[in-house]
Formats: structure tokens, sequence, C-alpha cells
């Protein structure tokens, strides 16, 4: 049997978290292996292409340009100065309530940047290319992990044998890696699913996210760039799972009409503009973000649903908080005493942002009227405090005070 291959840093996982750590961890100077059972999916049309978008917010953008990926995505990215909440759980499907949280209140800068998750794959592919520590292994899973007090022996898929210092689990909220490492994970399931998909609409969306909530879960518009000159938005659409699955069986026309309603109106008529994809809603947070020679980061570690643009930016921050502590150990990355110090650093923000989530979709799902005007109440309450108002945001955007 051939002698494992050294390395620093295995990567599990090459989605965007995946590949973000891959480039993060190379970038600053590690030898980093990446494998993902599947090969990326980087053109639009293709099938398997992820239709969901992700907004970047400002410590995102900011860890981005730190690694040297946002130069990349900046061509392509949209800026999302208003984030929007619209309550329309009146009898009619209807605003009867609008209110503009805007990122010029606290910041010079928008509150993110929204792009199509196909689209950063691709990018970040073709980045890892110029990186000489880093390799990607697309098509190739993760067989096997054994750690030991002084290194992890990783085997893939294909028969090749690795032996690293620090073994990071991105590999979804399924992860291999974390259940080899015995990791348990409480899990929240809601009954909901979420169709994802593009439209154009008449009116423009001035760089607008748009939340709608009247039952089910929210219907969220985020902007992009115009597509085929007209106005264009990635929609998350969130329903209780029956429903989503008979919007999922519509034609055509008959799921424009629907989607039309439930955005109340305030973009005009909605066409597709693209397919429909369905994606399951849970929230799930793992007892632990470290074992022996292991960091979880992404799914692995925490699943939210997709509102307030959380997940993929709590994502990035556990990449950042791990290579803060690997560099300032960087003989021994994968050090117990280092990984002790990144759970200590992430876990307790993850679980108080999973528990925030958690409320705002089980309040967003809310069917009995009297439930939704409570809702309404306590929406108008919180955006009529100005101070109040500016700190939500902050924490929106992963910011104390």
């Amino acid at each position: 049997m051939t002698e494992p291959h050294d390395i620093d840093i295995f990567v599990s996982g090459g989605g965007v978290a995946g590949l973000a750590a891959t480039i993060a961890f190379a970038q600053a100077g590690f030898t980093t292996l990446c494998a993902d059972p599947a090969p990326p999916v980087t053109e639009r049309e293709a099938d398997g292409a992820d239709l969901r978008t992700t907004a970047f917010l400002q410590p995102a953008q900011a860890f981005l340009d730190r690694i040297g990926l946002w130069s990349s995505f900046a061509p392509h990215a949209t800026p999302l100065q208003v984030m929007r909440i619209v309550d329309a759980g009146g009898e009619l499907p209807e605003a009867r309530a609008t209110h503009d949280f805007d990122a010029a209140d606290i910041s010079d800068a928008p509150f993110g940047w929204n792009l199509p998750n196909w689209l950063l794959r691709g990018e970040m592919v073709a980045h890892l290319e110029n990186l000489p520590n880093a390799t990607f292994r697309p098509g190739t899973g993760t067989a096997h992990v054994l750690t030991r007090q002084r290194e992890a022996l990783v085997t893939l898929s294909d028969g090749t044998r690795l032996r690293a210092k620090l073994v990071i689990a991105a590999d979804g909220r399924t992860s291999p890696v974390r259940e080899a490492v015995d990791i348990p994970v409480r899990t929240t399931r809601y009954g909901q699913k979420a169709l994802a998909f593009a439209v154009t609409h008449d009116a423009p969306h001035g760089n607008i996210s748009t939340e709608i909530h009247r039952s089910g879960g929210p219907f969220t518009l985020v902007p992009l760039p115009d597509h085929d000159g007209r106005p264009c938005s990635a929609i998350v659409w969130m329903e209780r799972g029956p429903e989503a699955q008979r919007l999922a069986a519509l034609s055509t026309e008959a799921f424009e009409s629907e989607m039309t309603e439930r955005s109340a109106g305030l973009y005009g008529p909605l066409r597709l503009a693209s397919r429909r994809t369905v994606w399951p809603i849970i929230s799930q947070v793992a007892a632990r973000m470290n074992a022996e020679r292991t960091a979880l980061v992404a799914e692995a570690a925490h699943v939210v649903p997709p509102i307030g643009a959380q997940g993929l930016n709590m994502s990035l921050a556990d990449i950042a908080a791990l290579l803060e502590i690997a560099t300032s150990n960087r003989d021994d990355p994968g050090a117990a005493a280092g990984l002790a110090r990144y759970h200590r650093a992430r876990h307790p923000e993850i679980l108080a942002r999973v528990a925030g989530v958690d409320a705002l979709n089980r309040a967003s799902m809310a069917q009995a009227q009297g439930v939704r005007d409570l809702r309404l109440k306590a929406l108008n309450a919180l955006y009529s405090v100005t101070p109040v108002r500016k700190t939500l945001m902050r924490a929106g955007l992963g910011a104390s005070g």
C-alpha cells in the first residue's frame, strides 16, 4: 500500500462554502485539497444547476475581498440597498404594511450584494486553477476518515490516501465527516419546502430585497441584473410541503398567476425566467463545531431557513474564524487547543442565530388571522422605534450594537 500524501488541510465538500474554505486556506499558504463527489454545475441552464442566489452581507464581502475572490464576483453582483418587509396577512393577499430597512441609516455601503449560486461556483473553480497550494478533486468523495492526536488519515473514493493536519467538514447537512467523528445534531423539521427560481417583472426592483409575509413562509424577491432587457429578481417562495409540491406541478401560466397574487402585485405580473427547483426546509445545529483534527463549517455545522440572508454568511464567518486561528499556529493548524477556541468563538453565536431565524420562520408560517394580526403589530412596533430598527439592521449584518 502506498504511503499517504501529506497536506496541511483537507476540505470535504466542494459547494460554495467548501470552495471558499479551500481558496482561503490555500491563499494563506496552506497546502489544501478539496474533494466533492459531484462535479460542480456552473451553467445556469444545465441539469442540476443551483438556481438559488446568495446575498453576501458586508462582513462576508470584506472576507471575500481579503481572500482575493471579490474582484471576480463584483462584475456580476447586484447591490441590496433596502430590505423591505411587507405584511400581506389580511383577508386578501395585498400589502397592508410596508417597512423599509435602508442601509444608508447605518452605513455608507449597501447591506449586501446578490449573486446566483451557479455563477459563484464557476468563478470559484476558475480561481482555484491559479492557486499553487490548492487542489480540487471534483467527482471524488470522502470514503473514510480516521483521526489521531497528531494527524487525520483520509481515504478518497478513488483510493487516494491523504495525511492532513486539519480536516474541514464542508460537506452539507448530512456530512459524512461529521458522522465519522461522531458529532450529533439537533434537527427541526417545519413541514416546509422552498421553491427557488428567477422571474422578470414590469416594475424595476430599485435594488430592494422584498420579503412578503402572509402564511406558509415568506415570499422573497431578491434583485438580479436585468434579463432579456427586463427587470429580474430571484425568488424564494416558502410554503408547507404539500402546497409547495402543488405549486411546482402547475403549468407555467397557472404558476405565474399564483405567484403574482402571492407577491401582492407589488412588481406587476411576474413571469418565469428559469425552471422551478424545490428545496427542503429545516433548522439544524451540531452539538460541537470541533472534534479531533476536525472542524465543522457551513451546513455541516448549522442549517437555517432562507430568511434574512443568514445561511452562507454564517458559513463564511465560520471559515474566517477558523482561518484566523489556524494562521496563528501555522505549524499545526489542527491542534486541539485551536479547534476548541474555534468552537467557543462560533457556537454561541450560531445557536443564537438559529434560534432567531427559527422564530421568524414560525411567525411567517402563521395561518390563523389573529396570529397574523399580532405579527403585524409586532413588526409595526419594532420598526417605529429608530434605535431598535438600527440595532436589528446591525444584528442582521453580524455586527454588535
